[in-house]
């Protein structure tokens, strides 16, 4: 068996550096919350950069120690969560802030550095044999539960099994987990350590139980207000440190969640100090930016692409999809109409996870398309009827998109009708089309983990691509999925058109925010920088004393 335990990441795909001009701060690992201790030599440089620095800015501006307590109070677009991996959908917009706050209460076997390192997590070690195809891991000892029951073997491929592909096989020894595959399986590492590949617990009522740095404290649905029953309180969820973190305890006491904000109400929240973290929509990056306000992007995790769809029989036809193809502008939609807060693509991955997007060329012409839809018979949708567009998601960015599409086709002489998610205040006419058979979708992907093959079968199980995900397991050489993808795009079943970023409003009071760069949050190194005799964020903090009331795990 050889060992792997410092594997990294092909140098392709390394993840980009951090933009300091951005927001970015200081970084405090997670072994800081256990030990401070340099080596000799890292002592002469610190010492000579400190005294720089103290002879560069006066006294006030000093760097302050981390330091522990209070509420970090973070506000959510999405009206709800789920904390249970199993009901993860791959590819849905939900699934980022699944994940965002899952990692919050569990952990997976290993974890991955911003230098593209894998780090052991619950598992110490791991190896594997010659082919890839058995993979042992050997958990870490000590490991407790948040209601401080052991972690054992068997937990693991309870946590892992309903998770994994069927080609997957795993199981327990005493103190470790094996995994069979009768195919190579050479990014393992890449899956379990990303996307919703966590341990946990699974209870007979239903409770999830974590190893993480937080447990579920409290989880309040949306509920009427009570003295005006026709406005509806946002959903809150509440996360407490966990005193069993094999990792240490975090720095903050707890992390407060309200769910279901409108975009511009997130934004005040953060500006008036009601908020601590914001997710921000693209839109408004350029207004909080103009106002000041510290904004941190992640890489483009999320795609927004067509989908063709055979329910509207007319739009099966290739020539109709290659004209749409030329008659896309994706730099206007990326540069004007998002502001440039997304890059235009004629991929299905983002460069930054496959090493190769740039080879996809995403050419307009106009003329081109005029040609190609010329050569259509009369009866062909786009001509003697609009070929339907449906907007799957809600919002103002994604029905401007679809807007931008049908403006972009009529260039071409092409048809599209926009029809718009079935929402209270969509007008009669948009009711009425409701049920009209779609040719078009208008969709958005979140990339959930960062092995492109992993990424491209879910793509091919979802969309159903001709050649299907099951025989890309094996595949790691970058010529070959470059090549699966170009397959993939030659079926013109989707068109990508931009990737969109993750943006968050970070409050000033907020230290060692670093987040990794694919999206996924590390709050339990995040501490806040508490005004001297400023009230607490949280008036109804937990004491620190193992007496306190707690809640053991969470519900989905």
């Amino acid at each position: 068996m050889r060992s792997t335990n410092s594997l990294s990441l092909a140098a392709t795909r390394i993840l980009p550096a951090y933009d300091c001009s951005r927001g970015t701060t200081s970084v405090v690992p997670l072994a800081a919350r256990r030990s401070w201790a340099l080596s000799p030599a890292a002592l002469v440089v610190m010492t000579c950069v400190l005294a720089v620095i103290t002879l560069g800015a006066p006294p006030a501006q000093a760097t302050k120690r981390p330091s522990y307590g209070g509420t970090l109070r973070v506000v959510l677009r999405a009206s709800s969560v789920s904390l249970d991996p199993r009901e993860w959908k791959p590819g849905s917009s939900s699934s980022a802030q699944n994940e965002q706050l899952a990692v919050l209460i569990y952990d997976r076997l290993l974890a991955l550095d911003d230098y593209g390192r894998f780090q052991p997590a619950l598992a110490t070690e791991w190896s594997h044999d010659a082919g890839m195809r058995n993979w042992q891991f050997k958990l870490r000892p000590g490991v407790k539960f948040s209601d401080g029951s052991p972690l054992t073997a068997t937990d693991v491929v309870a946590a892992l099994q309903p998770l994994l592909p069927p080609s997957l096989q795993i199981s327990a020894t005493e103190n470790a987990i094996a995994i069979h595959s009768s195919r190579p399986v050479p990014d393992l590492l890449e899956q379990f350590s990303s996307g919703r590949y966590f341990v946990y617990r699974a209870l007979p009522d239903g409770l999830l139980l974590g190893t993480g740095p937080f447990y579920l404290g409290e989880n309040s649905p949306p509920e009427p207000s009570e003295t005006n029953p026709s406005v509806v309180k946002p959903a809150h969820i509440k996360f407490r440190a966990s005193e069993e973190a094999w990792s240490g305890r975090p720095f903050l006491d707890a992390i407060e969640v309200t769910l279901g904000e409108p975009p511009l109400r997130l934004l005040y929240d953060l500006q008036i100090g009601k908020a601590d973290l914001a997710e921000i929509a693209p839109d408004l990056v350029r207004k909080a930016r103009q106002e000041n306000v510290r904004i941190w992007s992640s890489a483009p995790n999320t795609l927004l692409a067509l989908r063709f769809d055979d329910a509207q029989p007319a739009a099966a036809d290739q020539r109709l999809r290659q004209a749409l193809a030329f008659s896309l502008d994706r730099d206007t939609m990326a540069n004007v109409l998002l502001q440039r807060q997304a890059l235009p693509t004629a991929a299905l991955l983002p460069q930054w996870l496959s090493g190769y997007a740039f080879l996809f060329g995403s050419p307009m012409s106009l003329e081109r398309a005029k040609e190609i839809r010329a050569s259509l018979p009369g009866n062909v949708a786009g001509a003697s009827e609009p070929l339907r567009l449906h907007v799957d998601s809600s919002g103002d960015l994604m029905k401007l998109l679809g807007e931008r599409v049908a403006v972009n086709a009529r260039q071409a002489n092409l048809s599209v009708q926009v029809l718009l998610p079935h929402e209270a205040g969509n007008s009669s006419a948009l009711r009425s089309v409701k049920s009209a058979p779609a040719g078009l979708h208008l969709f958005a992907w979140h990339y959930d983990t960062i092995s492109p093959r992993a990424e491209l079968e879910a793509l091919a199980r979802q969309f159903a691509f001709q050649e299907s995900g099951e025989g890309t397991q094996g595949l790691s050489d970058p010529e070959q999925l470059f090549a699966l993808e170009r397959r993939f795009l030659d079926e013109r079943r989707i068109l990508p058109l931009v990737v969109l970023p993750e943006y968050i409003a970070v409050a000033g009071n907020v230290r060692n925010w670093s987040p990794a760069r694919w999206g996924e949050w590390r709050l339990a190194d995040v501490w806040l920088d508490q005004a001297p005799n400023a009230p607490t964020a949280d008036e109804n903090r937990t004491p620190k004393s193992s007496s306190s009331p707690r809640m053991n795990g969470g519900r989905p």
